[in-house]
């Protein structure tokens, strides 16, 4: 039996901020140790982790990227803190995240410390940065040993800039966690949720405006909103009567979401784009939502129409609206959508991804 590895992980995007490729790592790198491997991660941080397995290689700034603002850190000297890091702890593998963006994971590639297990997050629609910067990227990406996507859209981004081929596996959740929750009270009848940033990249306009049609029709609904951004007025706009059926919950650290989740009945993800994978459908679907979701890269890759969930096209409040609200009228329909949701969403538990995952660490350290 080959025995537990020495893994290096690192994060380009800010420990303390909100994000999917931040969870995925905190919660891979625990997984990595509960099956015995020795693990250390490196990532940008505004404070001091509270994980003694991370370390702090700099404070991050706010980059506008992806319709979104990335917190990394780009500086020569976080640079030098992560090679100085990694040179001590003497990894077998690195793990890299997102290791084209100019933060940490970026760094640890260039170390020269261990064989590189990069993994691509992003599906942007567009990146000029990245297009320009294209020959250089190529150049480093020939360090990489094992190149894995988190989707065929993610496989995609990444390919179109610097070729080579991709280990689709997608991210990990925690499904227990959220099959299991107790509901938190958030009040008597059926919810609409929304979890993301209110932007207009994540569709929170359209969101609302797609609750605006329901409430006329079902007037015990109630839509339930998870998160903060720039959108957030959208929903003073409504009629009184209607707003006073939208609980905002404001920013909800994924560790305080489950309970969210297990007090609703539906799930809307109205992102316009921009899209890799959709761990917030994972997420919703491992709790038992039925799930509506807009029709684009990423996400089709997560929900298959008519199956487990409902697709819509983007920016289409009256879609949205219209699949929901069949959801509401027949209820054997959403039950029989909700539970093969959770059957897929079976299929990114932690213990299936840490396993793939393994293998391919394995691969790269020469130890399969």
């Amino acid at each position: 039996m080959i025995g537990p590895l020495k893994l290096a992980i690192t994060c380009p995007y800010a420990w303390d901020a909100p994000g999917g490729v931040q969870v995925h790592v905190r919660e891979l790198g625990e997984q990595l140790r509960a099956r015995g491997h020795d693990v250390l991660a490196l990532t940008p941080s505004r404070s001091r982790p509270e994980q003694d397995w991370v370390r702090s290689v700099g404070r991050p700034i706010g980059v506008p990227y992806n319709a979104s603002v990335a917190p990394i850190c780009p500086w020569p000297s976080s640079g030098r803190r992560t090679v100085d890091a990694l040179r001590a702890f003497g990894p077998e593998v690195i793990h890299a995240h997102e290791p084209l963006t100019p933060s940490t994971s970026f760094f640890s590639m260039r170390s020269g410390v261990a064989p590189i297990v990069a993994t691509f997050h992003s599906g942007a629609s567009r990146a000029l940065l990245y297009d320009l910067a294209a020959p250089v990227l190529r150049r480093q990406a020939r360090r990489i040993a094992v190149r894995i996507a988190v989707s065929r859209a993610a496989a995609a981004f990444a390919g179109r800039r610097i070729g080579g081929g991709y280990q689709i596996v997608g991210n990990g959740v925690d499904v227990a966690r959220f099959r299991d929750a107790t509901p938190a009270a958030l009040g008597p009848g059926p919810a609409l949720l929304f979890v993301g940033r209110l932007d207009e990249r994540k569709g929170f306009p359209t969101a609302v405006d797609a609750f605006t049609r329901l409430a006329a029709r079902f007037d015990d609904l109630r839509l339930v909103v998870a998160g903060d951004g720039p959108d957030r007025g959208a929903v003073e706009r409504l009629a009184p009567a209607v707003r006073a059926r939208v609980r905002m919950l404001g920013h909800v650290p994924n560790v305080d979401l489950p309970p969210v989740l297990a007090a609703c009945d539906l799930f809307l993800a109205s992102s316009v784009g921009g899209e890799s994978f959709g761990i917030v459908l994972v997420e919703a679907m491992a709790a038992g939502l039925a799930v509506v979701a807009s029709r684009i890269p990423g996400y089709d890759e997560v929900v298959t129409h008519e199956v487990d969930g409902l697709l819509v096209p983007p920016r289409r409040p009256d879609a949205a609206a219209e699949a929901l609200a069949l959801l509401l009228e027949d209820r054997a329909l959403a039950a029989r959508l909700a539970e093969a949701g959770r059957e897929r969403a079976a299929s990114f538990s932690w213990e299936a991804i840490t396993g793939r995952l393994e293998a391919l660490y394995r691969q790269a350290a020469g130890r399969s």
